[in-house]
């Protein structure tokens, strides 16, 4: 379904002006001797371009005079201003469009930094498509900022201040005239410009939104097309779309309507300013070089007025794009390093301790995931999580990997706290195999050796022997080098996981997790998988969720969970004898049903 956009007045801070640009100075900051010589080049041009009617004055003045080397010299004058002002121009653009490129790769790489730490827990409220939408939409608009509305603002700010005591040198009575005008003018930007904003900022939520809803149904494209939703699915997202248009059109009109007030009132005020100043030389109060110097003044002053109206709309929109990326990279994770932490135990033994842990997933902060849940797995031990889906097995080996923390409890690996470690280094010491494995859009070989980029090739495919995948891998057309594909749609569901049983043989790590490991396996593979899963789990801490009770009955305990709750606990033929939940999920395993 469609989802509707975190808006402006709701759940996020309200900017009133465009000062949020002001964040992007931690990124500008590392360049300041390139952001200096754009500075300068933006002062040469803008001074340049001031100078220039003066010029123009000069040969005015004394087009009709009888010296023809003093005409050719303010000709030549000319065309040296025009030179200074082309190569001022050529190195601004060369700079600060390079400067633009290498803040927003900063910032991109930043943002992508942030993101990629946060917790499991933080996607729950926000959609990767989103995420990916600010990286890319929004840091674009900050390109364009960067790269050119900033630098062009600054030019044009100069030469209205410098056009505007210029032309109070050259006439006080048309400069006051001209001043009259600037409320006028500026009244519209202020009222405007605040609408302006905020249909900025809501037209990026809804472009947001719109990425995060094709991004869910492209991810999604064989349930949609399997369950005939294709039509829904389009409504969906042309409805978003379509949200998103009216959003960008509510955001044009308002941009337009104010360009058309503010240049009618400039040139309009300039106009009238201009017949005063024509009479003016009529009258022989006013040469005709110094009313052609002022009229191109004010065209100029008029002209950055009107350049300064249209570049407030970019600006504003930067200044949304910018609160959006700098909320992500001040986003609070409720999962984090300690400021000191303790090292990880060497050598890890695989000592595991759940010690009174209660928890409950954010999204549904009413049902207990864990509920008072006390564990230990001694070193070596090999346990197996069993139950109906929900009771809190695959909770178990996420809060163990610490995607998330448990409200109340601890959990301790070789007897130091999970919290007092930082993430990375105790998760070096776990290799995982997920229920839905991930296969990266990569090799076979480099899929493999994800769970340890230093092995060898011989190691590689040691690994994808022991996990029974060396024979189909060869069958691909390049072998170990074949591509595999986004999300490795060239593999099978059997294929995939046992890519990644290979990838955590691979990764030989002390605390080996198995997550429904081998529920996509047909019978022969899951016998071969199955006896180097039990051959991997001989020396190291082994905990295995399943379903299929036939391959958790080699397990050293079976640990019987239901409700978030630990109900029973013993080998297979201890269960079986007790009754209970256990046993009769092995009678209808086991069974045709009917002694269930």
């Amino acid at each position: 379904m469609a989802r509707a956009p975190v808006t402006v007045t709701e759940e996020r801070e309200k900017s009133k002006r465009v000062g949020a640009l002001r964040d992007l100075w931690p990124f500008l900051s590392p360049y300041k001797g390139m952001v200096a010589l754009a500075g300068m080049a933006l002062t040469l041009t803008a001074s340049v371009s001031l100078i220039l009617p003066l010029a123009v004055r000069r040969v005015v003045d004394n087009f009709n005079a009888q010296n023809d080397a003093l005409l050719n010299r303010y000709f030549a004058a000319a065309l040296l201003i025009a030179a200074l002002l082309a190569l001022g121009t050529g190195l601004r653009y060369a700079l600060v469009t390079r400067l633009g490129e290498r803040v927003v790769a900063d910032i991109r790489k930043a943002v992508f930094d942030r993101i990629t730490g946060m917790s499991p827990a933080y996607f729950e409220n926000i959609m990767t498509g989103e995420v990916i939408s600010r990286i890319t939409t929004d840091t674009t608009l900050i390109l364009s900022v960067i790269g050119s509305s900033i630098s062009v603002a600054l030019r044009n700010v100069l030469i209205f201040l410098g056009g505007l005591v210029l032309m109070l040198f050259t006439s006080a009575k048309l400069t006051g005239l001209v001043l009259l005008i600037v409320p006028l003018v500026i009244i519209p930007i202020m009222t405007m410009g605040r609408r302006l904003r905020v249909l900025s900022r809501e037209n990026q939520d809804w472009i947001a939104a719109s990425s995060g809803s094709a991004s869910e149904a492209l991810s999604s494209i064989q349930t949609i097309q399997a369950f005939t939703a294709e039509t829904a699915t389009i409504r969906d997202f042309n409805d978003v779309t379509e949200k998103s248009y009216d959003s960008a059109r509510r955001r044009i009109t308002t941009r337009a309507i104010m360009t058309v007030i503010v240049i009618f009132l400039v040139f309009s005020g300039v106009v009238g300013v201009l017949w005063i100043g024509a009479n003016d030389v009529r009258g022989g109060t006013m040469s005709a070089g110094a009313l052609v110097q002022f009229v191109i003044y004010s065209v100029m002053v008029a002209g950055s007025v009107g350049a300064l109206s249209e570049i407030w709309g970019e600006l504003q929109r930067a200044a949304g794009a910018t609160e959006r990326l700098v909320e992500l990279l001040r986003a609070t994770d409720t999962v984090a390093d300690p400021a000191k932490a303790k090292p990880v135990p060497q050598p890890m033994t695989g000592a595991i301790t759940f010690d009174d842990v209660s928890f409950r997933y954010p999204s549904r902060p009413d049902v207990s995931a864990l509920d008072q849940v006390n564990l230990t797995i001694q070193p070596g031990e090999s346990v197996a999580l069993v139950g109906p889906s929900g009771a809190g097995k695959t909770t178990i080996i996420q809060t163990l990997l610490r995607f998330y923390d448990p409200q109340s409890g601890k959990i301790t690996l070789d007897g130091t706290d999970l919290r007092d470690m930082t993430r990375a280094e105790f998760r070096q010491h776990m290799a995982l195999v997920p229920q839905d494995p991930v296969i990266f859009a990569t090799t076979a070989r480099e899929n493999i050796r994800f769970g340890r980029p230093d092995a060898t090739d011989a190691e590689v495919e040691a690994a994808a022997r022991a996990a029974a995948a060396h024979d189909f891998i060869l069958n691909l057309p390049q072998g170990y080098d074949s591509q595999v594909g986004e999300r490795g749609t060239m593999l099978s569901g059997g294929q995939k996981q046992r890519i990644a049983i290979a990838r955590a043989i691979l990764r030989d790590a002390p605390v080996l997790l198995l997550d429904e490991a081998t529920s996509a396996l047909d019978a022969e593979s899951e016998r071969a998988v199955q006896a180097a899963v039990d051959e991997l789990a001989r020396t190291r801490t082994t905990i295995i969720v399943a379903h299929r009770l036939a391959t958790v009955k080699k397990a050293d305990r079976i640990i019987v969970m239901d409700e978030g709750r630990i109900v029973a606990q013993g080998s297979h033929d201890e269960l079986v004898a007790e009754g209970g939940l256990y046993a009769r999920l092995a009678r209808l395993q086991f069974t045709d049903g009917a002694a269930a």
